[in-house]
């Protein structure tokens, strides 16, 4: 589809008005952020490359929200992100305004992509400036002489087509289309309140934790395995190894030196800054409902650089989990998992559904 497209060159005050927020709010001047959506919120936007930029949802005066179908760009993190809605925004986030009218979701989304792309060559940290920003050149398609906007919409459309279908065989091939609730599970939810609630060394529950072993990047070589080390980005994978190492069972939790948890459901091998908690003999989703209580226990902030979280952390590491007969309740713990991804996946099942009957009419 791109083979045959004329491209032009543009600078972003060609295309939009560069703004500054309308009325800028510190993090840790607002009392009201949610970690969740609620009703009459608007989105918290600053310098984070996750999330589409929302740090949060915060209730404020509609008044002075920054517009809808607008870009927001953090100047030292150069992330780029199409706002649906309005929102409002932290420090060094500008506004980008369309200069063109009936510039739609699609249009803005191809817009933020390339404009995204022009920003490969900048240097994290280094503030750019109004100017910098509306001098910014991208490459857009043309055609006789003018930007293709129908391209840019028909392309962006084709590629949510194509993702949408792999959504829904993905969905399929794993079962997950089907996101009623069972008796059990609607039983579960209604009975949350009255849940007993107990605490439980990890050490006690499921032995002492495993250390991963440092390899450094020089020393790996290309393979299958999933290595894993510190950090977020990629669930916190950081190659693919052929190495002879230590290969952790799925089914198990990962703690890394900042004391983020998370659940890893393939063998995999971890570096020193990985602790591994053994909750291979649990059913897989009560394992999942382990790795949420550890994660909650141990990601405060009270681990950092300064402050690794090592094995011997988790083995001293008290989670709160349901009871019954003062004994964990992993029945409850793998119901309420199962009724959780669900309620998830509901919308994403309808999303699909609705996106695919609009592209069959």
């Amino acid at each position: 589809m791109l083979d045959c497209v004329e491209w032009g060159e543009y600078k972003l005050e060609d295309l939009f008005e560069v703004l500054s927020s309308k009325n800028i709010f510190h993090a840790n001047e607002i009392d009201n952020i949610f970690n969740n959506q609620v009703s009459g919120s608007y989105p918290y936007v600053v310098r984070t490359t996750q999330n589409n930029g929302v740090r949060g949802y915060i209730i404020e005066d509609e008044l002075y929200a920054n517009d809808e179908n607008t870009l927001s760009f953090a100047q030292d993190t150069f992330s780029v992100f199409y706002q649906k809605q309005k929102y409002f925004t932290g420090n060094k986030v500008k506004v980008l305004k369309a200069k063109y009218e009936n510039q739609n979701e699609r249009i803005m989304q191809y817009l933020t992509a390339s404009f995204q792309k022009a920003l490969n060559t900048f240097t994290w940290g280094i503030g750019s400036t109004v100017e910098t920003i509306a001098k910014t050149k991208i490459q857009l398609p043309t055609k006789n002489g003018k930007i293709d906007f129908d391209f840019m919409e028909s392309f962006i459309a084709q590629l949510e087509a194509e993702h949408i279908a792999e959504l829904e065989v993905y969905l399929a091939a794993t079962g997950l289309k089907e996101y009623t609730l069972t008796v059990e599970e609607k039983q579960v939810l209604d009975d949350l309140e009255n849940v007993t609630w107990q605490t439980f060394n990890l050490e006690k529950l499921f032995g002492k934790s495993t250390r991963g072993k440092r390899l450094k990047s020089a020393d790996r070589i290309a393979g299958t395995l999933p290595f894993v080390t510190a950090g977020e980005t990629d669930e916190g994978i950081s190659a693919f190894i052929g190495n002879d190492v230590t290969v952790f069972s799925e089914n198990t939790t990962t703690i890394d030196m900042f004391g983020s948890a998370k659940y890893r459901n393939y063998q995999y091998g971890g570096d020193d800054h990985i602790a591994v908690v053994h909750t291979e003999k649990l059913p897989k989703f009560a394992s999942i409902f382990v790795t949420t209580a550890i994660h909650k226990t141990s990601y405060n902030g009270q681990f950092s650089y300064g402050r690794n979280f090592y094995a011997k952390d988790a083995d001293e590491l008290n989670i709160l989990l349901p009871t019954q007969n003062k004994q964990p309740n992993y029945a409850v713990m793998e119901t309420l998992i199962s009724a959780i991804q669900k309620l998830v996946i509901k919308d994403v099942v309808l999303y699909a559904d609705k996106k695919n009957s609009g592209y069959k009419k």
